[in-house]
């Protein structure tokens, strides 16, 4: 497991997303969030397909991180199953790695 990762979470608009961004950062979970409103996501639930503009975060976080991060998404995401979905960074800038290794609180 490489020490950063990106999360990618959806979210049901850029209000929730805002909300969610902005509770993750304060608890030290996550350095930095893009917020991508108007996303267009397709998807199967409950047998049907559906079709949603959703807004994206793109979470920039420190791997070890995980566990709190996916109990903090759960708990104050409005969907009953929210995208959490992590990717592991093999290379990155390395101020910017250390940048985000400063801003998530172990």
């Amino acid at each position: 497991m490489t020490e950063y990762q990106v999360v990618l979470c959806t979210c049901p608009d850029e209000s929730a997303g805002k909300a969610l961004a902005a509770h993750l950062l304060q608890q030290g979970l996550a350095a930095c969030i893009n917020l991508i409103p108007g996303v267009l996501s397709m998807y199967q639930w409950d047998g049907k397909l559906c079709e949603e503009r959703e807004c994206q975060l793109v979470i920039k976080t420190r791997a070890e991180q995980q566990p709190a991060l996916e109990a903090a998404i759960c708990q104050h995401h409005p969907y009953d199953v929210p995208e959490i979905i992590a990717l592991p960074i093999q290379w990155g800038h390395q101020a910017y790695l250390d940048w985000i290794k400063q801003h998530c609180a172990l």
